[in-house]
């Protein structure tokens, strides 16, 4: 990849720097220098919200069916960009081209979904106690939209975020994550070459005073973030400043519960994937287990083969292998982790070894007699280390998934539909997958109860985030 620097993208350009101000962008994998983007001043992102705000007043007024025109285009633009994208993505992920590629294309997936919901963003006729009298309510966009996005799967979050603001009249003003900024500016590329109207996306890399300049402009009506608890504690705080409306998808720790008469092979295999994805780095990947006593020792060892055939590595060489942590001190802390959880008593069973030589690996790391009080059960790893659990009976392991802060996703493995129904019941989660590891289906809800998030992405009821209400009393 060719050296450049990356401008930031307001209100339809990219603009000139007023600072000399430089992020640079590293490859996880090799640690090799890809290049750099500019710091946006200030300045710069006040100018950008003021974009999105004056462009917003044009954009609200436009029909429904227009923005949803405007999205498709915006979606065939990502398709025919995708490779691109997927390239930069790629090179600042550590992903294969192939799955970088492919996030582009599920981004325009998204996007075209987004866009059907033109002709069916609906208000409510409710009945009056007074004759004479109707009340409407109708459903009006926000205003400016703040969207704050991650560097796990930067290109799709991206769309994610800002397709559902658009659909319902919003504007947006987009920071990337510092770590992965460069596919931002290949989407930009796209909103270009979709004719979108100038200001209605806006995308600037920020360091974090400029961040919270942007999130508490008078114009920012909600902020949206998927990141850590303590950056969502960071966006609560922002949102007092104009009393902005927050959606939040926060820290997951998902927990699988393995029933005796489940499909131990099935369960095994997806667990590990889930666990190996991205190198653990997803909001809902399996990040504990609970396996029935009987089964243990029996489940441990097909978790223990499984976890062994996966090897990790750069893949632009081999897109087989596992890929990289995001930077140095996720490698650090969550090895950290792994050994303090060994120094309380659990046993490593395959991994745990800070590899040597360039780029930020960690291996597929398995830990048994673990205890529902370590630290490595209660708090996120975000990482490929997976802590395993036993318990007596079903009642116990919905009270153990349960113990817990978060509430993102949740798994069960069984054969038993009373067992399916009474977890679907009582999982105190956003969402369950029973006899599947979570993929987020886009329409669908993607929310977090407890600690994991208020607000959602996703679906109806995410799109719908992205509204507020007018009640209109009609006397007549």
């Amino acid at each position: 990849m060719h050296m450049r620097t990356e401008r930031n993208f307001v209100n339809g350009q990219f603009i000139e720097p007023a600072s000399a101000a430089l992020i640079a962008v590293y490859n996880p994998a090799t640690e090799a220098l890809l290049g750099h983007v500019s710091g946006a001043t200030a300045e710069e992102a006040t100018a950008a919200v003021d974009a999105a705000a004056a462009a917003q007043k044009v954009w609200g007024k436009l029909t429904s069916i227009e923005r949803g025109e405007h999205l498709r285009a915006l979606a065939t633009a990502l398709e025919d960009r995708a490779e691109a994208i997927g390239a930069a993505l790629a090179a600042e992920s550590g992903k294969s081209v192939s799955d970088a590629s492919n996030e582009a294309r599920y981004a325009a997936q998204i996007t075209r979904y987004h866009a059907e919901w033109a002709r069916r963003i609906e208000g409510e006729i409710i009945p009056s106690d007074s004759p004479d009298e109707n009340l409407f309510l109708h459903r009006e966009p926000i205003g400016v939209v703040a969207c704050l996005i991650p560097f796990n799967y930067p290109v799709y979050t991206l769309l994610r975020k800002i397709a559902p603001a658009l659909i319902a009249g919003n504007t947006v003003v987009v920071r990337p994550s510092n770590n992965t900024p460069t596919s931002a500016f290949e989407i930009a590329r796209a909103v270009q070459q979709s004719g979108m109207p100038a200001g209605v996306i806006n995308i600037l890399i920020m360091d974090h005073a400029t961040a919270a300049a942007v999130c508490t402009h008078k114009a920012v009506g909600l902020i949206t973030l998927t990141g850590s608890v303590n950056a969502g504690r960071i966006v609560l705080d922002y949102c007092k400043a104009n009393i902005a409306k927050p959606s939040l998808e926060l820290g997951g720790k998902t927990p699988a519960i393995i029933e005796a008469d489940a499909d131990l092979e099935a369960a095994a295999s997806a667990i590990i994937a889930s666990k190996t994805t991205h190198c653990g780095q997803l909001c809902t990947a399996v990040e504990r287990v609970y396996v029935q006593e009987s089964i243990y020792e029996q489940f441990l060892g097909l978790l223990k083969t499984k976890i062994a055939n996966v090897k990790f590595g750069d893949r632009a060489t081999d897109a087989n292998l596992m890929g990289p942590l995001v930077n140095a001190s996720s490698q650090k802390n969550i090895h950290a982790m792994v050994q303090r959880a060994v120094a309380q008593g659990a046993i490593l069973e395959s991994g745990g070894v800070l590899p040597q030589g360039p780029g930020h690996f960690y291996p597929p790391t398995l830990l048994s007699g673990c205890r529902q009080d370590m630290e490595i059960v209660q708090e996120e790893i975000f990482g490929p280390v997976l802590p395993v659990l036993k318990y007596r009976d079903i009642d116990e392991a919905l009270a153990m998934a349960n113990d817990h802060q978060f509430g993102l996703a949740s798994v069960l493995y069984t054969e038993n539909y009373r067992t399916a129904q009474k977890i679907a019941n009582a999982i105190e989660a956003g969402e369950l997958y029973v006899n599947r590891t979570p993929a987020d289906p886009y329409q669908g809800y993607h929310a977090g109860w407890k600690r994991s998030g208020l607000g959602g992405d996703d679906g109806k009821h995410g799109m719908l985030e992205f509204t507020q209400t007018r009640l209109v009393v009609m006397k007549y």
